[in-house]
């Protein structure tokens, strides 16, 4: 089984038949592994070309530059982290990539920084405002998308359509350009280690390189092949959590690119309001089903899992 294909035009028709037939699909896909393809979304064609250019502006500047807005100057985990900076797969090396992260920018007297503040707060931004410009234009766009699929997901689960995407009021959804360069040796393919995402779900627009691999549920990796027009979307650990299992969360990882090769991609990451009640949704419950999972906030469970992230990095940082 490949990684199917969903038509984002379809999820919002008007035609009842065919949007109910989509729905279907999508549903399906969720389940059986959790990852699939996204085709004629919102994001059109001259703003993913704005996106490659703004992200190959950006890293393309000096380290000392790139540094000025260094991501470990950041409460809220905001800004660019170096090559080596992340380990998402502890067993083997460092992910050979480069990063800029941001989210909502809220002011630090916003009373949802004074309370949550390793979640919410200002960003660091870049200082080329073409840069930023279209960063925020994108991320105003794939969240439209975004909160358009979570309603389908919502209707696939005989729910409210806005089930979901009622949740997304503060939200803290964060966009990443990632940037890997070409790997320093033969031995050294990891770009980014095996893994899984955190939150509902990501969107990820990558270019025409290739490297993303998906773990099939019968232990066998998949190329994730680059498709012209395509996102690509993949269910993350708080949507497996709120469906009871019934949606997958599925690992992932990243082949580092060979020599002389660039990539280029950019995840968007779907968590909704830190205190989301991320309670088992009652269709993905009964009897002989009960649910596996304690309530909890979404923001309490997406910081547990970042805090595990990087926790052995710290230790390792610490022991040097």
């Amino acid at each position: 089984m490949g990684i199917p294909l969903i038509d984002f035009s379809k999820l919002t028709s008007t035609d009842s038949a065919e949007r109910a037939g989509e729905i279907k699909q999508l549903d399906t896909a969720c389940r059986e592994i959790g990852f699939f393809y996204l085709i004629n979304t919102d994001i059109d064609q001259a703003l993913v070309s704005r996106m490659m250019t703004a992200a190959k502006r950006f890293f393309a500047q000096s380290e000392e530059e790139k540094l000025k807005i260094d991501i470990k100057n950041s409460v809220n985990h905001r800004g660019y982290g170096r090559v080596g900076e992340e380990q998402l797969d502890e067993v083997n090396r460092a992910d050979w990539k480069e990063t800029f992260d941001m989210a909502l920018d809220l002011p630090s007297s916003h009373p949802l920084v004074q309370k949550y503040p390793k979640m919410h707060g200002p960003n660091q931004n870049p200082t080329d405002p073409i840069v930023v410009e279209t960063l925020h234009d994108y991320y105003l766009t794939a969240f439209g998308v975004s909160q358009a699929l979570l309603q389908s997901m919502a209707e696939a689960l005989d729910l409210e359509p806005d089930f979901f995407s009622r949740c997304f009021t503060d939200h803290v959804t964060v966009l990443r350009m990632i940037h890997y360069p070409p790997r320093p040796s033969v031995e050294h393919d990891n770009g980014a280690g095996a893994h899984t995402d955190y939150g509902c779900v990501t969107l990820l627009l990558q270019d025409d390189i290739g490297g993303l691999e998906v773990k099939h549920r019968n232990g066998e990796w998949m190329q994730a092949t680059p498709m012209e027009g395509a996102l690509v979307v993949n269910i993350g650990d708080l949507m497996q959590r709120w469906t009871n299992d019934e949606y997958v969360s599925t690992a992932h990882r990243v082949r580092a690119s060979a020599s002389g090769v660039h990539r280029y991609s950019f995840p968007f990451f779907v968590e909704p309001d830190y205190e989301t009640n991320v309670a088992c949704v009652p269709t993905c419950q009964s009897e002989d089903k009960p649910a596996k999972y304690e309530p909890i906030y979404s923001g309490d469970w997406i910081q547990s899992r970042f805090d595990a992230t990087y926790a052995y990095r710290e230790s390792e940082k610490s022991n040097a």
